[in-house]
């Protein structure tokens, strides 16, 4: 099984027979639901859980896990990260990546800078954004960049195998 993916977190408890709201970090909220089985996390690590039904509550999404049927079992689960193994999501082309494959590259300018690597990417409104951990001897005395993910403007190169992005990016900036 490949490294579990987080696409959501268990919330408050809905009602006295176990049901929970779900978050889910998916681009279509309810998509959560097509990724199965899930996996939680309890303090001896992934354990699978069956997803029993699941519906719409108003503007949130509640569900209903397997073998929790009290009000109190679920409570234990409040808070909890929903992943699934990354075998579950598709093949990319060559050319394509996920945002997972991303974290842990190290980004440096088409000059040789090394900015450092990238620990997490956000959502803007207007393009993503790459969040760059910069060295601990960075020369402009940075911990953190943040440098916009635009493909042939910015980003001039992504090498996934070699853990690797090239930027058309200024170290001072």
């Amino acid at each position: 099984m490949s490294e579990p993916v987080v696409v959501g977190q268990l919330g408050a408890v809905y009602g006295i027979k176990g049901w929970l709201k779900v978050n889910s970090f998916t681009d279509q909220p309810d998509g959560i639901f097509d990724y199965q089985p899930w996996l939680i996390r309890d303090g001896k690590g992934w354990r699978e859980i069956r997803v029993t039904g699941w519906k719409r509550h108003n503007k949130s999404l509640i569900c209903k896990l397997a073998d929790i049927d009290q009000r109190e079992e679920a409570q234990a689960l409040t808070g909890v990260d929903i992943a699934v193994s990354g075998n579950v999501f598709p093949e990319l082309p060559e050319d394509q990546f996920y945002w997972r494959d991303l974290i842990g590259c190290q980004v440096k300018n088409t000059r040789g800078y090394d900015f450092g690597q990238v620990t997490q990417l956000m959502e803007t409104g207007s393009n993503d954004v790459l969040v760059v951990k910069a060295n601990a001897n960075d020369a402009f005395g940075q911990r953190e960049r943040l440098i916009p993910f635009l493909e042939d403007q910015v980003i001039k190169s992504v090498s996934v195998q070699d853990k690797v992005i090239e930027v058309d990016w200024d170290p001072d900036f």
